[in-house]
């Protein structure tokens, strides 16, 4: 099996979720790609650091932001394990970057469709959008982390 560009990216942005799952954050893993090479990567640190800006597409587009020497970010392409959550879009829209790819859909805080589309919205920017790569990996990631969540939470058999 060939896998596409857009594959082969999302699986490493899936280690950065493993990662973040092994640090105790939401496993939720991102990296940003110019010109075929990544320039920046991230993953959840919001638990780690106790701090709620600290999904996976801020801290990669700020690391690609200090690669780059610039905030404009319309040559890259973000890849994320999680559909963008309406923070993490604004700043995608804001740092102008010129495509989203994402995997597993969020019904619960989606911004890229699963509760609405920033992206469609009459802002002066708007990124290409490609939702469901490698989205039933990225789901059972997830899935997995809190269902080990669950069954750590619960009370022990008698």
């Amino acid at each position: 099996m060939t896998l596409t560009e857009r594959e082969r990216f999302m699986h490493t942005a899936l280690e950065l979720a493993r990662e973040a799952a092994l640090a105790g954050d939401v496993p939720v893993g991102c990296v940003i790609v110019r010109d075929g090479t990544v320039i920046a990567s991230g993953r959840n640190r919001k638990e780690e650091r106790g701090n709620p800006l600290l999904h996976a597409e801020m801290v990669a587009i700020a690391e690609a932001c200090a690669a780059l020497g610039g905030w404009r970010l319309s040559d890259c392409t973000l890849y994320v394990t999680l559909e963008p959550c309406p923070m993490c879009a604004g700043a995608i829209l804001n740092a102008r970057v010129g495509t989203v790819v994402y995997g597993a859909s969020d019904p619960a805080f989606g911004a890229c469709g699963g509760v609405m589309n920033l992206f469609e919205e009459a802002f002066g920017h708007r990124p290409h959008l490609y939702g469901g790569v490698l989205g039933d990996t990225c789901a059972a990631v997830l899935r997995d982390f809190f269902d080990g969540l669950r069954k750590a939470e619960q009370p022990p058999e008698l």
